[in-house]
């Protein structure tokens, strides 16, 4: 049986339909949910521009908007178009496309290796992996808690390991620091190239993420009276990255209003090398019943 890495990986290698025009699909088991994960088009987005760039240059940094839930039911059109191809830099545009419109719209820059002045903040003191509970093992603590149109979802393998510090309890939360740190990797070692790192870090970037935005006001995205997504989502690369070994993801929301909640992230290596960093507005609306 394929393990969780592996079909996600194989998720990633997008089919080319012509010299700048790719297709990417979504798992089966994601069919029956209201719409694609936003890390997941993001991340073929990203793997779509790779595919016509140089060996010689890595992403440093994409903004993407998500105009359109994605349909989980069908495949998605990513359509790339080289802005410009220079000396040092490349950049890309790509449009995500289903049923004639876009569901997402990004743009990538790609940079040759260039030696420079090198500082960054520090990583922040916290507890190691080894001292944290892992989502299965949370899953499974509480799976007689969990809805049953979610117990699939929760029970399921995943393809990356995070383990929370400070989460939120789903069954009873109560108000926290919007600061939010998880711990994550790959399920398992990967022998892969370095742009398809930074695929997977793409797609693990838009989880937990927004999260951080509820944490002040005690809300679980469990919450039925919550609506949230993605409205767009911006990732810096500043040094070489391995997915499969352990990252720190800081988190924090410095601004919620207007139905909007604004969030940015760290992401460390265990040594507390800065790596990458990102930054989120999200949709975090009050449902109301209709009269």
């Amino acid at each position: 049986m394929t393990d969780a890495v592996s079909e996600l990986l194989a998720l990633l290698e997008v089919e080319r339909l012509e010299v700048d025009l790719f297709r990417g699909f979504t798992p089966e088991h994601e069919v029956g949910r209201e719409r694609v994960f936003g890390g997941q088009v993001i991340a073929q987005a990203l793997a779509s521009a790779y595919r016509t760039v140089k060996d010689d240059r890595l992403c440093h940094s994409l903004h993407a908007y998500f105009i359109r839930p994605g349909d989980p039911k069908i495949p998605i059109i990513y359509e790339v178009d080289r802005s410009r191809d220079g000396g040092s830099f490349t950049t890309r545009r790509v449009v995500a496309i289903q049923h004639g419109q876009q569901i997402l719209n990004m743009s990538a820059s790609f940079h040759v290796h260039e030696d420079g002045w090198d500082h960054q903040h520090k990583m922040p003191e916290v507890k190691q992996p080894e001292e944290l509970k892992s989502r299965a093992e949370l899953a499974e603590a509480f799976k007689d808690k969990i809805p049953a149109d979610q117990l699939a979802h929760w029970t399921r393998p995943q393809p990356f390991e995070m383990k929370e510090i400070s989460a939120i309890n789903p069954f009873d939360p109560k108000p926290k620091s919007d600061v939010n740190h998880v711990w994550l990797r790959t399920m398992r070692e990967v022998d892969i190239s370095a742009p398809m790192h930074h695929c997977l870090i793409a797609y693990v970037s838009d989880m937990n993420l927004l999260g951080s935005s509820l944490r002040p006001h005690g809300l679980h995205w469990l919450n039925p009276k919550l609506m949230t997504a993605s409205l767009d989502h911006a990732i810096w690369f500043h040094a070489p990255i391995r997915a499969d070994q352990w990252l720190l993801y800081t988190m924090d929301s410095p601004k919620a209003g207007n139905g909007r909640s604004f969030n940015r992230g760290s992401i460390y290596t265990r040594d507390g090398k800065l790596v990458a960093s990102t930054a989120q507005e999200g949709l975090m609306r009050k449902l109301t019943k209709k009269k």
